[in-house]
């Protein structure tokens, strides 16, 4: 049976713990001082079509991002990482340019999102424009 018109999408779910602190913020601002986060990054690929056996991509696929993160980020100063200031904003973002550059050329699907949680009741999120 044919699906009605539309996509398919899949997420994998990744963590890593890392420090940072944000400058520029008023005297006070508890994010200004150093801390850490566990933080997690959740990653959506999308596809207009299913490969064989019916995926949109294999998660094993998206094993260099878990590469990626453990080799860059897992245990480390964001401050010292990242060129931009390390929000969950930017960080998203940084995340979805690596993904548009070193992941996509080896899955079948798109990353449409990419999701940074800092806590499990704070994230920020980069989505693409519609397709």
């Amino acid at each position: 049976m044919t699906p009605p018109a539309g996509h398919f999408r899949v997420g994998k779910r990744f963590s890593f713990d890392a420090s940072h602190q944000l400058p520029g913020l008023l005297d006070g601002h508890k994010c200004a001082r150093l801390h850490g986060h566990t933080y997690t990054v959740e990653i959506v690929v999308a596809a207009d079509m299913l490969t064989d056996p019916g995926f949109v991509t294999d998660f094993g696929d998206l094993a260099p991002l878990r590469a990626y993160l453990d080799d860059e980020f897992d245990h480390r100063h964001l401050n010292e990482v990242l060129a931009a200031p390390p929000t969950a904003e930017n960080l998203a973002a940084h995340l979805a340019r690596w993904c548009h550059v070193h992941l996509e050329p080896l899955i079948p699907g798109q990353v449409v999102a990419v999701r940074v949680s800092e806590t499990p009741t704070s994230w920020a999120i980069w989505e693409a424009d519609p397709r």
